[in-house]
Formats: structure tokens, sequence, C-alpha cells
């Protein structure tokens, strides 16, 4: 079921067996979260394998790569930017730096028995909506999307910790993810994001020891690895050029980095990656 209105766009999937092209096929701005309702499905994003059982519900963008998928029941939502901005909406939702565009890795949540008939409810309206057309038809279906957003949101801050903060701190947290992941290619030092949210380095440290064993600069550091990854396994670059894409005057500095985080060097990476598909 899609709605389409000029170029803002929004789907709803029952998938099965059969709809892996359906996930892979993401265009660009496209948000999506896709709740699993049978006993399991596989996923592999970016390489890396998640295995959600029944009534969890992973979050990508636009930038996720889905390499493998294995569906036997789930349900999909997505969304393009011009159909609901997260970001420029942020205010009414709070998933940026949480659900998307969040630096601390691919958010997945468990909705337990408790919690399930918000979503199965959200989900009937949602559907019925979609057959609707009339001029309230899409102001309906963004309350709706709104809807999931705010009760994934809720899940998500309770299953990180941030429900121990006060409302200040978790959106220092939340703006923190997402200026990690929107500058990480430029800016590598802890005192560049503190400096944009008004705070001490100091200060960053000590918020994120209350939710989190990472600290502020794991946190940028995964992000760099994630992409460096990213561009290693699927890009045609050189490795001088995704140390130049991330930052990094030199390829000697940006190797030493990969290596202490991978074991290996960019190179060798890379050339354990290429095995399987020369055999």
């Amino acid at each position: 079921m899609i709605f389409e209105n000029s170029n803002e766009i929004l789907g709803l999937y029952e998938l099965g067996p059969e709809d892996s092209p359906v996930v892979c096929n993401v265009r660009e701005t496209d948000m999506t979260f896709i709740w699993n309702v049978a006993d399991r499905m596989d996923i592999t994003i970016d390489k890396v394998h998640f295995q959600l059982g029944k009534n969890q519900i992973i979050f990508l963008t636009e930038f996720h790569r889905v390499d493998y998928i294995e569906i036997e029941a789930a349900r999909m939502v997505r969304f393009n930017q011009p159909f609901y901005c997260v970001v420029n909406h942020d205010n009414e939702v709070g998933s940026k730096g949480l659900l998307f565009f969040g630096a601390a890795g691919v958010p997945v949540i468990t909705v337990d028995q408790t919690r399930i008939r918000d979503f199965e409810l959200s989900w009937e309206i949602f559907r019925s909506e979609m057959s609707k057309a009339d001029i309230l038809q899409q102001d309906m279906l963004q309350a709706m999307l709104k809807r999931m957003l705010i009760l994934s949101v809720r899940i998500l801050r309770q299953s990180n910790n941030l429900n121990k903060l006060d409302r200040t701190q978790g959106e220092i947290v939340r703006e923190f993810n997402y200026l990690v992941d929107k500058y990480f290619a430029s800016h590598h030092n802890v005192a560049f994001y503190a400096s944009q949210l008004n705070k001490s380095p100091k200060t960053l440290s000590n918020l994120f020891a209350l939710v989190s064993s990472r600290t502020p600069l794991n946190i940028i550091h995964d992000r760099i690895m994630t992409h460096a990854r990213r561009q290693i396994n699927y890009s045609n670059l050189s490795i001088k050029e995704i140390a130049y894409e991330l930052g990094y005057e030199d390829i000697q500095t940006f190797s030493r980095f990969f290596k202490s985080k991978e074991g290996v060097s960019p190179g060798h990476y890379r050339e354990k990656q290429e095995q399987p598909l020369l055999q």
C-alpha cells in the first residue's frame, strides 16, 4: 500500500519470504522501520548480522546497506523526507539522534506485551487510512506515522537508560549523536561537538557515563569505522581516497587508526572481504 503525492511517498508493506527485494529497493532520503511479527527474522546490514525476535523493530536510513534479509512475516513502513522530515520536525517526535541519524549504531527496539496493543492499533488505523483518498488523508497518515515513532522513541529511551536523565540532559545526548553522524568525517575530536553544544568535553563525558559504557570519543571513532568499512566493502575508492574522505591527511594515520580498531590494516581488511567472492 503506497501513498504518493507529487514527490511525497509513504509505503506500508506486509512482508513475506519473497519480499526481500522490496526491503533492499531504497530511494534517496528513505527512512524505514521493519517490525518482525514472526518468531525470527535475519537481516545483515553493512555486513553486520542482526537476528530479530518476535515484535522487535529495526530502524534504517537510506545510508544503511541491507546485504541480506530472511523474512517469515514482517511489517514495514517506509517514508521519504518530503513526506515527513524527522530532522525538521524533531520537536514533534524526538527521533533524531535516536531512531534515525544517530551515531550509536543500528537501533532495535523490543515491543513487550504491555505495549503491543498500541502498535497493533496504530497499524490497523494506518492501513485503514491508506484507502481513504480525501483531503485529510495525508494529515492523518502523518499523524499515525508520528504516533508509531513516538511509541518507539519511548521504548528506546527506556532501553538505553535515557530515562535516567532529565529532559535537557537527554536532548544533549540525542543532539551529540546527531552531530557526530553529520560531522564525523571532518571532526574527530570531542572538543568540536562540545563547543557545538555549548558544553565542555568533561561535561559530555560525565553525562554519557550516566547512561553508557561508551565514551563520546568511542562513539565518534565507531562512526568513523562504520563509514570506513562501508566504503571499503561497497565502493571502488582506494584506501587513500577513503582516508581523505574521512578527513585524514595521510594514509598512514588512517591505517594506524583503522588497525587499532579492526586488528588489521584497511588493505588487509578489503582483501579478507573479497576472498569469498573469489572462491
